[in-house]
C-alpha cells in the first residue's frame, strides 16, 4: 500500500493532518491524492512535516541548497537549511555536488523536519566523472544511487525520465541558444549520445515505480530540456519532453505512485499562463513545480526578482510549487543570506499567487489595519522578516524608532494628519 492508494479507499491520517494544515476537508486532500492532484511528500524513514501540494492548497515554496566541489563547507549548507526553513520554506532540496555528499544529505535530514528532496543523478554522474566520464555511469549504478538516497530518507526525488533518444532528436534539430542546462537533462543527454541506448530512468520507468512505492517517495518529474533562456521557452524540446512525462504521470498514478512535474525555467510573462495550462493538460492536472520562472535574462545578481515576477504569474495561473531563484543564479553558490533573500521572495510571489486564487487575506490585512493604527510592533510582528522590517526603520530614525511616524514623511504623515482631522468632526 501507498498513500495514494490509501486515500482511493479511505482518508488516510497524514491526509487529516494536511486538511488542517490547509484548513480543508480533509475529504477533498484524500480525494486530490487518489487523483494523483495532490502529492504528500513523505519518506516514513525521514517523517516529515506533513506537506501538501497541489490542486486548492496554498502555493508552496521549495528552497535549493547544496555543496559544490569549490565550496562545500557542511556547517554553512545546513546553516543555510535552518534559515530557508525559518523564512517560510516548505520544502529543501539537495543538491550537493562536492565534498561527502552522502554525509551532507544525511545531516540535512536530520536537520530539517520539512520533506527533503534530491537529484540522484547527479552523484551517480559525478562518481564515474572522477574514474573516467559521466557518460560511462551504468544503469546499476543510477539506480543503486536512487535507493542509497530514499534509504537514507529523502521525500522526493527529480527523476529526468523524459529525456529521451526521440527527444534528444528533437534538440538536435531545435536551434536552441542555450542547449542543455539542466545538469541532469546535460548527463542523460550525453549518455545516451555516447551509448546508443534509451535513457534507463525511461526504458526501466517500471522499476523506478517499484523503488518509490516501496519507500514511499513522491517522483519529480523532470524537466531536463527546460528553457535556459527566454528565447528558448516552449519550443519543440522542452514540449516533447512534457508530452512524456505526461506519460509517465500516467503510469505513475496506475502504480500508486504519488508524482508532480517539474516546469521551466526561463519564459517570457506573456508565455507563463500557456506553459501553466499546457502542463495541466497534458499530465491530467498533476501539480506543477516551476522554478521561477524567470522573466527576462538581463539580471544576474537580481534573479531572485526576475523568478518572483514569474513565480507570482505562474502561480495566480495555477502552478502549485514553486523552486526560489536565489541572487547567486548564474553566477555562484548562493550564501545564508542569498538563501534568506531567496525564500522570502518565493514567499512573496507564492503569497501573491494565493490571493489571486481567492486564499486568505488575513495576515496583509492585519498589517493594513496596523498601518492605519500606526502600530509599528504589530506590522513588525506579521510581516516575512521582522528583524529586517525593524532595521530599515531604525536606521533612518537612529533613537526615534518608538515615534508614530516614519522618516519619509515625518510630521507631515498623511494616515496621522488625516486621522488628526477626522476626529475633529
Amino acid at each position: 500500500m501507498s498513500i495514494m492508494s490509501d486515500a482511493k479507499s479511505g482518508i488516510p491520517e497524514i491526509a487529516r493532518e494536511v486538511a488542517i494544515r490547509e484548513n480543508i476537508p480533509a475529504e477533498r486532500i484524500a480525494r486530490g491524492l487518489a487523483s494523483g492532484r495532490i502529492v504528500i511528500p513523505s519518506n516514513p524513514r525521514h517523517s516529515p512535516t506533513p506537506t501538501g501540494v497541489g490542486e486548492g492548497l496554498h502555493v508552496k515554496v521549495n528552497v535549493n541548497l547544496g555543496t559544490s566541489e569549490d565550496c562545500s563547507a557542511i556547517d554553512e549548507e545546513l546553516e543555510k537549511a535552518r534559515t530557508a526553513v525559518r523564512f517560510g520554506a516548505d520544502t529543501i532540496m539537495d543538491l550537493s555536488t562536492g565534498g561527502d555528499i552522502d554525509s551532507i544529505r544525511r545531516r540535512i535530514l536530520k536537520e530539517v523536519k520539512v520533506p527533503v528532496g534530491s537529484v540522484p543523478i547527479y552523484q551517480a554522474g559525478l562518481e564515474f566523472a572522477r574514474k573516467s566520464a559521466v557518460v560511462d555511469m551504468t544503469e546499476d549504478h543510477i539506480f543503486k544511487g536512487i535507493e542509497t538516497h530514499v534509504r537514507d530518507g529523502i521525500d522526493f526525488i527529480t527523476v529526468h525520465c523524459g529525456v529521451t533518444r526521440e527527444s534528444v532528436e528533437s534538440l538536435k534539430n531545435s536551434g536552441r541558444l542555450t542547449g542543455v542546462v539542466s545538469r541532469g537533462g546535460s548527463f542523460l543527454t550525453a549518455w545516451i549520445l555516447h551509448n546508443g541506448k534509451e535513457n534507463p530512468l525511461y526504458a526501466n520507468y517500471d522499476y523506478l515505480l517499484e523503488i518509490a512505492k516501496e519507500h514511499e517517495v513522491t517522483l519529480s518529474l523532470g524537466d531536463g530540456y527546460r528553457p535556459g533562456c527566454i528565447a528558448d521557452a516552449t519550443d519543440a524540446p522542452q514540449i516533447k519532453e512534457l508530452i512524456t512525462l505526461g506519460e509517465c504521470v500516467k503510469r505513475a498514478r496506475e502504480a500508486g505512485v504519488q508524482s508532480m512535474v517539474e516546469g521551466p525555467g526561463h519564459v517570457p510573462m506573456h508565455q507563463i499562463e500557456a506553459n501553466v495550462k499546457l502542463e495541466k493538460s497534458i499530465c491530467d492536472g498533476a501539480p506543477f513545480y516551476v522554478l521561477g520562472p524567470l522573466v527576462t535574462d538581463i539580471a544576474p545578481g537580481y534573479d531572485h526578482i526576475t523568478g518572483a515576477i514569474g513565480g507570482a504569474i505562474a502561480a495566480s495561473c495555477g502552478a502549485d510549487f514553486l523552486c526560489d531563484v536565489s541572487p547567486s543564479e548564474h553566477l555562484c553558490l548562493p550564501t545564508v543570506d542569498d538563501i534568506r533573500v531567496a525564500t522570502i521572495a518565493s514567499k512573496i510571489a507564492a503569497h501573491v499567487g494565493d490571493i489571486s486564487r481567492g486564499m486568505s487575506m488575513d495576515r496583509d490585512n492585519v498589517i493594513s489595519r496596523a498601518r492605519a493604527e500606526l502600530d509599528w510592533e504589530s506590522q513588525f510582528a506579521h510581516c516575512l522578516d521582522p528583524e529586517h522590517a525593524r532595521a530599515r526603520r531604525n536606521e533612518r530614525r537612529p533613537g526615534k524608532g518608538d515615534e508614530d511616524v516614519c522618516s519619509m514623511c515625518g510630521k507631515y504623515c498623511a494616515i496621522k494628519l488625516t486621522n488628526e482631522y477626522l476626529k475633529k468632526k
